[in-house]
């Protein structure tokens, strides 16, 4: 048994007989046919196009109310209730710092550096460490910046250095004194 194969030129006479009229048809009612589908090509499209519109005007007008309540939610700085105490973290650091000991001196200091970066993190600056968020600081906007950063440097030192900075009572008192002018200014403690 021979494979059958389509006979394209068949399907070709067929359509040729339809067009031209062997079976009663003839061009013109084939333009009349396809004016009656372009015209409903064309209402389906405009329909289309409408609906498209107002979904547009629709998802515009719910995006301009939804950036309006994250501009109300979002735009509003959240500052921490002020505290009518002490504060416990800060009493910890200084009771580090009036110890005998170095390595003591060297865990406030360090803690207090960690305490500045939180509080800086707190006030909306940004940055990988205290020395990125110290820069982004403006000098009118903090008065003891200086005094950050010479706090900052020791604490630098302390964790560059280890125990072979040496660190005496004085260095440790001076140092915890800027941190304290520092979290004063932005009423931490």
């Amino acid at each position: 048994m021979a494979p059958q194969q389509a006979n394209i030129e068949y399907f070709f006479r067929l359509l040729y007989e339809w067009i031209y009229g062997t079976h009663g048809a003839n061009y013109e009612e084939l333009r009349v046919l396809a004016s009656h589908i372009w015209l409903w090509i064309i209402a389906v499209g405009y329909l289309l196009s409408v609906i498209a519109l107002v979904f547009i005007v629709y998802t515009t007008v719910r995006l301009f109310e939804l950036r309006k309540r994250e501009d109300a939610y979002y735009g509003t700085l959240v500052s921490p209730p002020e505290s009518g105490g002490e504060n416990p973290r800060w009493k910890h650091i200084e009771s580090l710092a009036n110890s005998q000991s170095a390595s003591e001196w060297r865990e406030a200091i360090i803690e207090a550096d960690i305490m500045l970066d939180d509080i800086l993190a707190r006030q909306g600056y940004v940055g990988a460490g205290v020395g990125e968020k110290l820069k982004a600081v403006e000098p009118s906007d903090m008065g003891t910046l200086q005094d950050a950063w010479e706090a900052h440097k020791v604490r630098n030192q302390i964790a560059h250095e280890g125990s072979a900075f040496k660190l005496s009572d004085s260095l440790t008192h001076r140092t915890i004194a800027r941190y304290a002018a520092v979290f004063r200014e932005l009423k931490a403690i």
